[in-house]
Protein backbone atom coordinates (compact mmCIF):
# COMPACT_ATOMS: atom_id res chain seq x y z
CA UNK A 1 0.00 0.00 0.00
CA UNK A 2 1.83 3.89 -0.75
CA UNK A 3 0.76 6.52 1.22
CA UNK A 4 -1.66 7.12 -1.72
CA UNK A 5 -3.34 4.01 -1.70
CA UNK A 6 -6.61 2.60 -0.01
CA UNK A 7 -5.97 1.11 2.89
CA UNK A 8 -8.70 -1.25 2.31
CA UNK A 9 -5.93 -3.04 -0.98
CA UNK A 10 -7.32 -1.52 -3.97
CA UNK A 11 -5.33 0.40 -6.22
CA UNK A 12 -7.53 3.53 -6.20
CA UNK A 13 -6.56 6.46 -4.19
CA UNK A 14 -8.58 6.56 -0.67
CA UNK A 15 -10.96 9.56 -1.82
CA UNK A 16 -11.96 8.04 -4.82
CA UNK A 17 -12.13 4.41 -3.32
CA UNK A 18 -13.35 3.49 0.41
CA UNK A 19 -13.03 7.53 1.14
CA UNK A 20 -16.52 8.71 -1.09
CA UNK A 21 -18.20 6.21 1.17
CA UNK A 22 -17.06 7.34 4.40
CA UNK A 23 -17.64 11.43 3.72
CA UNK A 24 -21.53 10.16 2.73
CA UNK A 25 -21.50 10.74 -1.15
CA UNK A 26 -21.92 7.27 -1.73
CA UNK A 27 -22.93 3.40 -0.46
CA UNK A 28 -21.14 0.77 -0.86
CA UNK A 29 -22.57 -1.26 -3.92
CA UNK A 30 -22.02 -4.89 -2.62
CA UNK A 31 -21.08 -6.19 0.94
CA UNK A 32 -17.11 -6.81 -0.48
CA UNK A 33 -17.25 -2.78 -1.45
CA UNK A 34 -18.94 -2.60 2.43
CA UNK A 35 -16.37 -4.58 3.80
CA UNK A 36 -13.22 -2.82 2.68
CA UNK A 37 -14.76 0.21 3.28
CA UNK A 38 -14.87 -0.71 7.07
CA UNK A 39 -11.76 -2.00 7.33
CA UNK A 40 -10.11 1.67 5.97
CA UNK A 41 -12.55 3.14 8.70
CA UNK A 42 -10.98 0.79 11.18
CA UNK A 43 -7.43 1.33 10.05
CA UNK A 44 -8.78 5.28 9.96
CA UNK A 45 -10.35 5.17 13.36
CA UNK A 46 -13.25 6.45 11.79
CA UNK A 47 -16.00 5.49 14.80
CA UNK A 48 -19.17 6.58 13.18
CA UNK A 49 -18.95 5.38 9.44
CA UNK A 50 -18.67 1.73 11.38
CA UNK A 51 -21.56 2.44 13.81
CA UNK A 52 -23.60 4.11 10.63
CA UNK A 53 -23.16 0.60 8.34
CA UNK A 54 -23.79 -1.78 11.51
CA UNK A 55 -27.20 -3.31 11.33
CA UNK A 56 -29.49 -1.78 13.59
CA UNK A 57 -30.48 -4.69 15.47
CA UNK A 58 -26.88 -5.77 16.55
CA UNK A 59 -25.14 -2.12 16.59
CA UNK A 60 -22.83 -1.74 20.11
CA UNK A 61 -23.57 1.29 21.81
CA UNK A 62 -19.65 2.00 21.23
CA UNK A 63 -17.27 0.15 18.41
CA UNK A 64 -14.05 -1.04 20.44
CA UNK A 65 -11.73 0.66 18.74
CA UNK A 66 -8.12 0.38 20.14
CA UNK A 67 -5.66 3.53 19.04
CA UNK A 68 -2.92 1.16 19.51
CA UNK A 69 -4.09 -0.95 16.86
CA UNK A 70 -1.71 -1.32 14.02
CA UNK A 71 -4.14 -2.58 10.57
CA UNK A 72 -1.19 -3.88 8.15
CA UNK A 73 -3.58 -5.34 5.22
CA UNK A 74 -6.83 -6.71 4.07
CA UNK A 75 -7.34 -10.10 2.07
CA UNK A 76 -10.76 -10.97 0.30
CA UNK A 77 -10.46 -14.73 0.46
CA UNK A 78 -14.66 -15.28 -0.72
CA UNK A 79 -17.70 -13.45 -1.34
CA UNK A 80 -21.56 -14.73 -1.97
CA UNK A 81 -24.76 -13.23 -2.58
CA UNK A 82 -24.84 -9.13 -2.58
CA UNK A 83 -25.61 -8.68 -5.76
CA UNK A 84 -28.49 -6.52 -6.94
CA UNK A 85 -31.08 -9.30 -7.09
CA UNK A 86 -30.00 -10.38 -3.38
CA UNK A 87 -30.83 -9.23 0.16
CA UNK A 88 -28.21 -10.82 1.83
CA UNK A 89 -24.44 -11.60 1.25
CA UNK A 90 -21.04 -12.84 3.08
CA UNK A 91 -17.24 -11.97 2.68
CA UNK A 92 -14.80 -14.19 3.84
CA UNK A 93 -11.77 -12.08 4.69
CA UNK A 94 -8.45 -12.16 6.54
CA UNK A 95 -7.12 -8.76 8.22
CA UNK A 96 -3.76 -8.40 9.38
CA UNK A 97 -2.59 -6.06 11.82
CA UNK A 98 0.99 -5.84 13.53
CA UNK A 99 1.19 -9.15 15.48
CA UNK A 100 -1.61 -11.15 13.83
CA UNK A 101 -4.59 -11.75 11.92
CA UNK A 102 -8.33 -11.54 12.33
CA UNK A 103 -9.70 -14.25 9.75
CA UNK A 104 -13.62 -14.19 9.49
CA UNK A 105 -17.03 -14.72 7.82
CA UNK A 106 -18.80 -11.71 7.74
CA UNK A 107 -22.60 -11.02 7.04
CA UNK A 108 -24.51 -8.41 5.58
CA UNK A 109 -28.41 -7.56 4.97
CA UNK A 110 -29.62 -4.68 3.04
CA UNK A 111 -31.85 -2.31 4.94
CA UNK A 112 -33.50 0.53 3.46
CA UNK A 113 -31.84 -0.45 -0.02
CA UNK A 114 -28.15 -0.05 1.80
CA UNK A 115 -25.71 -2.76 2.62
CA UNK A 116 -24.60 -3.39 6.21
CA UNK A 117 -22.66 -5.29 8.65
CA UNK A 118 -25.02 -7.87 10.77
CA UNK A 119 -22.29 -10.15 12.10
CA UNK A 120 -19.51 -12.87 11.87
CA UNK A 121 -18.14 -15.87 12.15
CA UNK A 122 -14.07 -15.77 13.87
CA UNK A 123 -12.42 -18.82 11.64
CA UNK A 124 -8.94 -20.07 12.30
Amino acid sequence: MTTRSCPCGLPEAYEKCCGRFHGGTASAPSPEALMRSRYSAFVRGDAAYLLRTWHPRTRPEHPDLDPGMRWTGLEILDATGGSAFHSTGTVTFRASYRGGSLHERSRFERVDGAWVYVDGDFLP
